[in-house]
């Protein structure tokens, strides 16, 4: 009798590592009108309130994701989301997170406030809270430590708001410093990591931008790499600060469990970005613990 092949692959069952965090999540999108700049007003398409609607349509798709992942990542977790606007060193101090996970974007940077990134610049380049910023708070991070943000042809946002080149839907990324500990767990015999056993440490990941950054800032490592991106991951690592970035979307992770398997949809594709995700979490307790040790020494 011929053997019924599946066109997917069953999700790997695990258990979660992580026993309990505080998680706050940053919403990066736009949620007033105060949070647009004056460039942003001389746009041909500016309309403030399809725009505002747009971006919270967006926001809660990206923050529930986000959530998701926490959720079934942690077994005991309490989550906090913050807007973008609110973010202060005060209300760090009071929910006193373990974590702060940074959320995607819709629109460009310099549609911006000038004020909002230089509150967001001033708190990120000092606090001593681990931080994972994804896709566009992979470019805000980069941007709040002296990164530009460009097209992928390398063009300044403005002179090509339509019509860019995107990396979208899954792509491979080439990681670079496969040593690091964001990375482990990748490389067991049924992960994608370790492509057809070709040992080339590809991942393969959900994409959908159309900007980057245009260099690593200092103090930060370069941890991966694509076709049409160059800096798709990154590490600041002292013994104040641990920040991760990812240009893709490792909160894919769980988003795909309850859809009909399709080319792109399939149960164990975002398999990658789950154990980084958890890796990262299980960093940030880490991090936060030899800081309690550092201080009572």
């Amino acid at each position: 009798m011929p053997v019924q092949m599946k066109n997917y692959c069953d999700y790997e069952p695990f258990k979660p590592k992580v026993e309990s965090m505080n998680v706050m999540i940053i919403d990066n999108l736009l949620k007033s009108e105060s949070d647009i700049s004056p460039t942003a007003v001389q746009e041909a398409d500016f309309n403030p309130l399809k725009w505002l609607r747009e971006e919270r349509h967006i926001a809660g798709l990206a923050l529930e994701n986000i959530t998701r992942n926490v959720l079934t990542l942690i077994k005991n977790s309490r989550t906090k989301i913050v807007h973008l606007s609110d973010f202060s060193e005060n209300v760090i101090e009071m929910f006193n997170p373990d974590a702060i996970i940074i959320s995607g974007s819709l629109r460009d940077w310099d549609l911006y406030s000038p004020e909002l990134l230089k509150g967001f610049a001033n708190i990120i380049q000092k606090t001593t809270v681990p931080i994972l910023g994804i896709c566009g708070g992979h470019q805000l991070i980069g941007l709040s430590f002296g990164a530009n943000i460009v097209t992928l042809d390398g063009l300044l946002p403005k002179e090509k708001r339509n019509g860019r080149i995107r990396e979208y839907e899954y792509h491979y990324v080439r990681v670079i410093k496969p040593d690091d500990p964001i990375f482990v767990g990748l490389d067991d015999v049924n992960s994608r990591f370790w492509q057809a056993g070709s040992h080339q440490h590809v991942l393969r990941v959900w994409q959908n931008h159309g900007l980057m950054i245009d260099k690593i800032p200092a103090g930060f490592v370069n941890l991966a790499k694509s076709y049409l991106c160059p800096y798709q991951m990154m590490v600041k690592r002292t013994d104040n600060q641990l920040i991760y970035t990812v240009q893709y979307h490792l909160e894919k992770s769980f988003e795909d469990w309850n859809k009909l398997p399709t080319r792109w949809e399939h149960r164990n594709d975002s398999r990658d970005g789950r154990i980084i995700f958890e890796n990262f979490l299980l960093e940030a307790l880490k991090h936060k613990q030899k800081n309690k040790l550092y201080k009572i020494a």
